[in-house]
């Protein structure tokens, strides 16, 4: 069983496609966890008119009591999830659902986290403000080089983890989807192991972006200079 956590803010245009998608592309049996923080958000309607037309009992509406934003709703998702895998998607249809199941089988292999990588090998972006690709982009690539992590793709939310592992992480960050990040890093520098996978990211087709570049960007530096520092000092 796999749980997936979509935290959503106001994403009833998107919503129902997305879990279309899930449901026609990952045959892994899983349960859906649809996160919010308040109770006019327009995923709602969508998601509850969504179940009873499709008469799907996977699908769980997940309300944030634990702060407003997304990095809130992402943690309420992890320490809701039971299951031993635990896969970050968001609602927008820009992750590729498509290579879920090859994300799976690696975790199976042994895998403590397994990336979705726009920048490996078969891997694309589609869309997006160009700043934003470029500096992901960037980071992604020389972090690899410089440290060695096993993913060309350190920014992507779009990540497969063992349940034990979000567990015996202390979570710091406070902004919102460099979660994903300190995740990765502390992980690789404690000897966890990691994997990536060839997927293809899509702008959003509705809606409007709660991505913050300027007031997340520092930290996700935070988490990147880490990354290097811990490469070259024992980090515990």
């Amino acid at each position: 069983m796999l749980d997936i956590i979509i935290p959503v803010y106001n994403e009833g245009e998107n919503i129902s496609d997305t879990l279309d998608e899930i449901n026609t592309k990952v045959k892994i049996e899983n349960r859906l966890f649809i996160v919010y923080d308040f109770d006019e958000d327009n995923t709602l309607p969508a998601v509850k008119n969504y179940i009873n037309e499709k008469k799907k009992e996977n699908i769980l509406l997940l309300k944030n009591d634990y702060g407003k934003g997304v990095l809130n709703a992402i943690k309420k998702g992890f320490d809701t999830a039971e299951h031993e895998m635990i896969l970050v998607v968001m609602g927008d249809l820009s992750d590729d659902l498509c290579v879920v199941d090859d994300m799976y089988k690696k975790m199976q292999e042994g895998y403590d986290i397994v990336c979705g990588s726009r920048y490996m090998k078969g891997g694309k972006q589609i869309g997006g403000p160009l700043l934003k690709k470029s500096l992901s982009r960037m980071a992604g690539l020389s972090l690899h080089i410089l440290t060695g992590i096993p993913t060309h793709d350190i920014s992507n939310s779009f990540k497969m983890y063992r349940k034990s592992i979000i567990k015996n992480t202390h979570i710091e960050s406070t902004g919102g989807f460099e979660i994903g990040l300190e995740i990765l890093v502390k992980a690789y520098l404690k000897g966890h192991k990691i994997t990536e996978v060839p997927s293809i990211w899509k702008d959003r087709a509705a809606g409007n972006s709660n991505f913050k570049l300027w007031k997340w960007l520092p930290k996700y530096i935070k988490w990147y200079l880490l990354a290097i520092k811990g490469r070259f000092i024992h980090y515990v």
